[in-house]
């Protein structure tokens, strides 16, 4: 009895690696939303940030089934060594994470990471005093073929827009039976605006999240805060009224600030950049995107 037991331990042991004849080539297959401590040494700072992983391989149509397990023994070794010695990055430690993949999955062509943290930096508010707010850092790490392994490293922050469109439909109906001071803006509804730059460079390149959170803070038409005293919500609502942006305009803004900051990235850099504003007077979102390199930007396309 107790051999059969055995027997049937190893069957199920080896179902993955059962061979198909009429299976179908899969692109991904992996597991998701595993949470998992990593440390980050940049020069004298060091953070933990507590991240959320998602890990795939492809599948050939011969084989039944991935091995999982194997993505969380990839998962697990790079998070201690990590946590160890301390890695530069999470974009780092994606690109390290794709690579341990490839090796224990020899039947995959493709793997892919993705990283997801809550990240918190000191920022100055609109009366210069320091807190510390919060903002989203990502990285993905993707190995196809033999290509060489790139790394994504992105941010996603929240910010404020005020719709240009009412502020002059506004100025228009109105300017000519009121009167108006010039040194203040005209009223306009505003936009809780979600904007993300993510960034594609080879693995032995570098971008700091920290200056893609200040770009993307730098395109909306007001950065916003965790704590406003009554005077900060005025300077806040004021800057925001004086700077008026469709997402189109962050969008752009953000392309034109990133090729600003990285006049030595090559050419085939790819950006992202996305920007979405709840809107407040409609029931929809309003959503603007570009895809694209920094060739093209510098093309001017």
């Amino acid at each position: 009895m107790a051999d059969i037991k055995v027997m049937d331990m190893q069957a199920a042991a080896d179902v993955q690696n059962r061979r198909l004849t009429k299976g179908f080539m899969l692109t991904r297959v992996g597991v998701t939303s595993v949470k998992k401590p990593v440390k980050v040494v940049r020069g004298d700072t060091i953070n933990t940030l507590f991240c959320t992983i998602d890990v795939y391989v492809d599948l050939p149509s011969t084989q039944k089934g991935s091995h999982l397990s194997r993505n969380l023994e990839a998962i697990n070794e790079a998070v201690e060594e990590g946590l160890r010695s301390g890695i530069p990055g999470i974009e780092v430690f994606a690109a390290e994470l794709c690579r341990s993949l490839r090796e224990k999955h020899e039947y995959c062509t493709y793997a892919e990471v993705r990283v997801t943290a809550d990240y918190f930096m000191e920022r100055p508010g609109p009366s210069g005093k320091t807190n510390l707010e919060a903002f989203k850092i990502m990285a993905q790490a993707v190995s196809r073929n033999s290509d060489v392994l790139k790394k994504m490293i992105g941010v996603e922050v929240i910010g404020m827009t005020a719709c240009p469109c009412a502020m002059e439909t506004v100025r228009e109906q109105y300017g000519t039976n009121v009167t108006m001071d010039d040194s203040l803006p005209v009223i306009s509804h505003n936009q809780r605006n979600i904007s993300s730059v993510l960034m594609e460079v080879p693995e032995s390149l570098d971008v700091e999240a920290n200056d893609l959170i200040e770009i993307v803070e730098a395109s909306f038409s007001s950065p916003t805060y965790e704590v406003l005293k009554r005077s900060d919500e005025a300077k806040v609502v004021l800057q925001a009224h004086r700077e008026p942006k469709f997402v189109e305009d962050v969008v752009r803004t953000i392309l034109a600030k990133v090729l600003e900051r990285y006049p030595d990235l090559p050419d085939e850099t790819l950006v992202t950049a996305r920007s979405e504003s709840e809107e407040s007077i409609h029931k929809h979102n309003a959503f603007a995107e570009r895809v694209t390199t920094l060739g093209d930007i510098r093309s001017g396309a």
